[in-house]
């Protein structure tokens, strides 16, 4: 895909500024500041990466407000992530579409339903009573579970495992080598051996939740009451749930019996131990770690590498380990420079103290 400025323009809804000169110069791959070329549009999102743009061979740039002296052509728009995307999908690669229809080498078994649109690619397995809702594609290698159900809209990666009774909902995407539905991590120990708990039930992942590459989401130790009314699932949630618009990175684990709220953001290599609940828009930043059966209220960020030991309020920002409020985490970062001289000193200090106990104990 190849477009002018003007063009450009025109497709992410924005204003010219600039060189007029300028808004026929051909575009066609979106670059960062400093190596984009003079085909390629860049962006800036906040005011300490307006600095480099002098310094930038970019052809145009998307911002949200006018620069001043800067002569290149500037595509101004409300809203300067949003614009990002839309062009990120106008220059995307071109693929070759899923071919809708069901592979010669994929196994269906019995009473499978397929929608009309649906793609199944090579070797792809589908076991038994598996319902797949319109237009979704489930891509090569991939394995679905008996009795388990996929809305319409969706797409499943290459080698993506779905486990027995799982509920997808519709427009959800799971990326490559993801499992959803494995046994939970459960024991008890008895005869001198650890013996695992069976997990009866299942996991339900809502609408437009994303899931990335190689994440793994265990199913409920107990099984829901499930009812359909008018294509409409009714549960109690005991099982596995992942809300409705939560966005999950690469290589999270996610425990049996959690259930997490709608609009939530995890980074990667998160991990969520046992029957966690996640309110809604809970932020959890890369390496976060869980501990089972605790609380995290709606609206509660939680920076990178943090472990959560007990029940956190609605609205909170949490950091370290054990996770402290943010305030006070700043304050303990901030003090650990100086924890060597400090052990120092009072090496020195109790050194001092004893010094001048003897003198007392002697002159007694």
């Amino acid at each position: 895909m190849e477009l002018t400025v003007k063009q450009l323009a025109g497709r992410i809804d924005a204003e010219l500024a600039g060189d007029a000169a300028d808004f026929n110069r051909r575009i066609n791959a979106v670059g960062p500041i400093i190596t984009a070329g003079e085909h390629e549009v860049t962006f800036v999102t906040d005011h300490k990466h307006k600095a480099s743009l002098g310094h930038s061979n970019a052809g145009a740039v998307i911002v949200s407000e006018c620069l001043d002296n800067f002569k290149k052509p500037q595509l101004i728009v409300k809203n300067v992530n949003f614009a990002l995307i839309e062009a990120l999908k106008i220059f995307a690669p071109k693929l070759k579409a899923p071919v809708v229809g069901v592979d010669s080498t994929a196994k269906l078994g019995q009473d499978v339903k397929v929608a009309q649109g649906v793609s199944v690619g090579a070797n792809v397995a589908i076991e038994d009573e598996v319902e797949i809702g319109e237009n979704t594609v489930i891509g090569s290698g991939c394995h679905i579970g008996q009795n388990s159900k996929i809305g319409k809209n969706c797409r499943l990666d290459s080698n993506v495992v779905i486990y027995h009774n799982c509920r997808l909902g519709d427009n959800v995407i799971i990326q490559a080598n993801s499992t959803i539905g494995s046994t939970g991590f459960g024991y008890s120990f008895f005869d001198n051996a650890h013996r695992l708990i069976p997990h009866n039930g299942g996991v339900i992942i809502e609408d437009f939740v994303e899931i990335g590459a190689n994440c793994c989401v265990d199913r409920a130790k107990f099984g829901n009451t499930v009812v359909s009314n008018l294509h409409k699932i009714i549960y109690f949630r005991s099982d596995t749930v992942i809300g409705a618009g939560t966005k999950i990175d690469n290589l999270v684990q996610i425990a049996h019996n959690v259930v997490i709220g709608k609009c939530c953001l995890i980074a990667a290599m998160t991990g969520i131990s046992g029957s966690c609940r996640l309110g809604d828009g809970v932020v959890l930043a890369g390496q976060v770690g869980l501990a089972d059966n605790i609380e995290i209220g709606s609206g509660t960020m939680v920076g990178a590498q943090a472990g959560i030991m007990s029940d956190v309020p609605a609205g909170k920002k949490m950091a370290w380990t054990p996770a402290l409020e943010w305030g006070n985490a700043m304050r303990v970062m901030a003090l650990l420079k100086y924890l060597p001289n400090m052990a120092g000193q009072l090496k020195k200090m109790n050194k001092r103290l004893e010094e001048l106990e003897a003198a007392e104990d002697h002159k007694t």
